[in-house]
């Protein structure tokens, strides 16, 4: 049974809309989280040694090292994320460094899950991160990426199923 045309038309129209606007989500979580990784990224490079104190405070092994990855991936990963190359590869590693950041963090972030306090997990930015950055390693930059330049240049995208010859 179809749909009166007097709904139809209107969800159709709804759907194309949509369909048009789909580029935007992964574009604008790209940006948002590009340009705030970047700016953490700066911030603990321009702060080295107080981000090193930081880290040892916190028991994290090797802090040095660890400060030194951690920097120049939020720094150099910000910009990739922002112009959606290597994207996926990028976020998982920045997924990665808010895993840590939870584990370190982890008395107020489990604390946070008993829903009897004040917070609750999206008060956590490492958590709000962890998903966003989950979501772009699931589902890529989006088309309008430097990721999507490439891949369509390179033919690596999805190709046309191809309909059979019908048999003489």
């Amino acid at each position: 049974m179809s749909a009166p045309a007097f709904v139809e038309r209107p969800v159709r129209l709804g759907l194309r809309v949509a369909a048009a606007f789909a580029c935007l989500p992964p574009l604008l979580t790209r940006i948002t989280l590009g340009h705030a990784f970047f700016l953490t990224g700066r911030g603990k490079l321009a702060n080295f040694d107080t981000f090193v104190s930081f880290l040892t405070d916190q028991g994290v092994p090797a802090p040095v090292l660890s400060a030194h990855v951690v920097a120049r991936l939020e720094f150099y990963g910000g910009i990739l994320l922002v112009l959606g190359l290597l994207t996926r590869l990028v976020a998982l590693g920045l997924a990665g460094t808010m895993v840590v950041a939870l584990l370190t963090e982890r008395r107020q972030f489990f604390e946070s899950w008993r829903f009897t306090g004040d917070i609750g997990p999206t008060d956590i930015a490492s958590f709000v991160f962890l998903l966003l950055l989950t979501w772009l390693v699931v589902y890529g930059p989006g088309v309008v990426s430097l990721d999507a330049l490439l891949a369509r240049a390179l033919g690596l995208g999805a190709k046309p199923k191809e309909t059979p010859s019908p048999a003489a």
